[in-house]
């Protein structure tokens, strides 16, 4: 009687045993689950960083994935490279200019980048660099970006080139430069450090912070960049 009694106690055991055991299983399966759940949720939601100003001020602002940009940081980006690229003087010669920009340009872009530079100037001036000519960029417009793809965007400038040649121009002969300009985000870039004597490497140095480039330049009546 006694050895019935032990083998009916352990009999009883093993189904409770099987059961908390299976509700263990459960539980824990649950908790994983619930853990992923809020892990897809905060890996979902950009952090903010605290940035500090050069006026000493510190403000909070949220982080953006690797292809977005702020519209007015890309109008900056094309105004600014813009002008610098058609901006030259006896002092600062276009074949130095253009050497230095390109760094803010696609290969692609390159290639046809002097092309582009150049055309409308007269030949005189090109062939006497450190003749005294001077050229600059006056942007009349720059249209709102156009996202067409992820990281990439198309808009409008319209604006007048000055061309001055010797030092008794008094009046440039203004060439219209109404073009598209396709941006590209670059999800990474290697930034070289700027020749600190040189403003317009410093400038190029802090507009490659935004991480743009320039693919292409296309007619303003083109309906898309290539």
């Amino acid at each position: 009687m006694m050895l019935f009694n032990q083998n009916n106690k352990k009999n009883n055991f093993l189904p409770v045993f099987v059961v908390a055991t299976f509700g263990l299983n459960v539980l824990t399966i649950l908790l994983l689950m619930f853990h992923q759940s809020m892990l897809k949720r905060l890996s979902g939601q950009l952090p903010q960083s605290l940035v500090q100003l050069v006026d000493g001020r510190a403000i909070t602002i949220g982080s953006q994935e690797n292809l977005e940009r702020n519209p007015e940081t890309i109008r900056r980006f094309v105004g600014e490279t813009m002008t610098m690229m058609f901006t030259w003087s006896d002092k600062q010669p276009p074949q130095i200019v253009w050497q230095a920009t390109s760094e803010l340009l696609s290969g692609d872009m390159r290639r046809k980048f002097e092309v582009e530079t150049t055309q409308g100037i007269p030949k005189g001036v090109l062939a006497n660099p450190g003749g005294n000519a001077e050229s600059l960029l006056l942007i009349r417009r720059i249209s709102q970006p156009e996202k067409i793809a992820d990281g990439q965007w198309q808009l409008e400038i319209v604006a007048n080139r000055l061309i001055f040649a010797g030092y008794n121009s008094k009046d440039g002969e203004a060439i219209p430069f109404n073009k598209k300009i396709l941006i590209r985000a670059l999800d990474t870039q290697a930034i070289s450090i700027p020749n600190v004597e040189n403003p317009l490497y410093s400038a190029i140095y802090r507009l490659n912070e935004a991480r743009l480039e320039i693919a292409n330049i296309c007619d303003i009546q083109q309906k898309k960049c290539p």
